[in-house]
């Protein structure tokens, strides 16, 4: 697995020892005959939240996981040692983990490997808390990803309480979460918006039909995160809900960002224009951001290096997920590497584009060695979807239909990338928008020519106001053809979420390698369905 660099907190205490996972000795490495990284992330304490979980453990996830790794998270409610009892197949081995403490709000992983492919494992996650006490256990399972020619479903979707709308216990919480879970998917792909920071959630709201929706609320979602521990209570917010904590109990993760970990369009060196901030440097609140993400999200940390300031200094979180021979997971970070934002003038932002220089080149080289079936692009934004503001051109798109301008030109080299190298079955999904469509593209519709036809499959909102479909606004540079859409009508953003408003997707391949897409709404009902014959060089 392609793993990256974390921000670079303070000094860890003596007995939190970070480990370089790429230089780490086998011998060394080996606990109960498993390879385990575990690194902590050091902050300071955070605020108490109203709302408190019964569990000794307040929640486990898995994620990451590849053919013969994954990364195991757990939350306790007060100090310990994070222990791993992990069984497959009859064999039981207990890995010892990093100690969860105040500094990293109580959080704590391990980052396993030398794991076997296609296998069902079970982890029982507990705490040592010194002297002979410890939590009770809280189970955590997970499937590797198979080696070989095999079944295997991935899920995508994204945007979890925005627009004020929190956990509603008496409407029986988020509930597309428990949707999800029922499907039991090898892995759950979040294209970003996992939080939003940016908007605050009230204790109660009136909704379109008049009703009272009662949120859940802690003293850190009622207003806008500026604070490291505003963000942090952001992101433990849904683990109130029981639907959340079930699914992550079952189903892996592999977690993206965007802008409403941080502030809504928001882009390096911005200066806030908003009189909720009294830090309006999003540099700063993306640094505090950032770690609180990383802090809460099953995701690899494979190095801590000393660094002082409050500046934003992004470090790599774009990455492949390999999951055997059907199957590479490319995510990309849309937010970090961008330029500004540009106002209504679709020409500028050409310099810095929205992936970067260095994350389109790894974008390509990838592509070009995956010998996968198939090649998912995991996408924080659609290609060809405007923005929501006209004057905050926030995406690729600029809604010009002709040559490719402004951040296109990014765009547009990467799919002449994969034309000119030969490149067969890309896909790609996204989220962003607040509803579900599959867009097919080809150069015969297109102002630009010079690549083959693909797919994106765009499906979200989880737990947020859905949208209007915006079939008539996409930008033509790519020739992007909608084949299927299903959002509102209305051009309202606080229309109630309930849950055939909410939308996910899901990825079935075959054992033969058949690529079979289908979009649902928030019951699991399936509302689309494709199935797409993989092509041969």
């Amino acid at each position: 697995m392609e793993s990256w660099n974390d921000l670079r907190p303070p000094r860890p205490a003596p007995d939190l020892r970070p480990v370089d996972d790429a230089r780490i000795s086998r011998r060394a490495g080996l606990v109960g005959g498993l390879a385990v990284v575990a690194v902590p992330m050091l902050a300071p304490r955070p605020a108490p939240a109203l709302l408190r979980l019964d569990d000794p453990v307040t929640a486990v996830r898995s994620g990451e996981v590849t053919t013969d790794s994954a990364v195991l998270w757990a939350r306790a409610r007060r100090p310990g040692r994070l222990m791993v009892d992990l069984e497959s197949g009859g064999r039981r081995r207990r890995i010892r983990g990093p100690v969860a403490d105040e500094r990293v709000d109580l959080t704590a992983r391990v980052h396993v490997t030398d794991l076997r492919p296609g296998r069902d494992y079970v982890a029982r996650m507990w705490f040592d808390h010194g002297h002979g006490r410890r939590t009770a256990g809280a189970r955590l399972e997970f499937s590797t990803a198979p080696l070989h020619a095999a079944p295997q479903r991935v899920v995508w979707s994204g945007d979890v309480n925005g627009q004020g709308w929190g956990i509603d216990r008496s409407r029986g919480g988020m509930t597309t979460f428990a949707a999800i879970t029922a499907l039991r998917p090898d892995l759950f792909v979040h294209n970003g918006d996992t939080v939003y920071a940016d908007q605050p959630i009230a204790a109660s709201v009136v909704t379109d039909d008049g009703s009272t929706w009662v949120n859940e609320v802690t003293p850190e979602v009622m207003k806008v995160a500026e604070t490291l521990a505003e963000f942090r209570g952001r992101h433990r917010y849904s683990l109130h809900d029981d639907n959340v904590r079930a699914f992550h109990a079952v189903v892996p993760s592999v977690v993206q960002w965007d802008d409403h970990e941080t502030a809504n369009n928001w882009y390096p060196g911005e200066i806030l224009d908003d009189d909720q901030y009294t830090e309006r440097r999003v540099d700063v609140l993306a640094t505090r951001g950032r770690r609180a993400w990383q802090e809460y999200q099953p995701v690899p940390v494979r190095r801590l290096v000393p660094r002082g300031g409050d500046g934003f200094a992004p470090r790599r979180i774009y990455r492949r997920v390999p999951r055997g021979q059907h199957l590479d997971v490319f995510c990309l970070d849309m937010r970090s590497w961008r330029g500004a934002n540009s106002g209504n003038d679709p020409r500028t932002a050409f310099d810095r584009g929205i992936l970067g220089r260095r994350q389109e080149e790894w974008l390509v080289e990838g592509l070009r060695r995956s010998t996968a079936t198939w090649k998912l692009i995991s996408a924080d934004q659609p290609i060809s979807t405007p923005s929501n503001r006209v004057t905050d051109l926030d995406g690729p798109a600029n809604g010009d239909d002709g040559r490719p301008i402004g951040r296109e030109p990014e765009i547009a080299r990467v799919l002449s990338a994969i034309k000119r190298h030969g490149v067969r079955n890309v896909v790609w999904v996204t989220t962003d928008v607040h509803y579900t469509a599959a867009h097919h593209y080809s150069p015969e519709r297109a102002a630009f020519t010079d690549f083959d036809p693909f797919w994106e499959f765009v499906s979200g909102p989880l737990a947020a106001s859905p949208f209007r479909t915006k079939d008539d606004l996409l930008d033509g540079t790519f020739g992007p053809e909608v084949v299927f859409s299903r959002g509102e009508t209305s051009t309202r953003l606080d229309i109630t979420p309930r849950p055939q408003n909410q939308y996910f997707g899901q990825l079935a391949i075959a054992a033969d390698g058949v690529l079979t897409v289908t979009l649902h709404d928030g019951t699991g009902t399936v509302l689309w369905e494709r199935a797409l014959e993989p092509e041969t060089t």
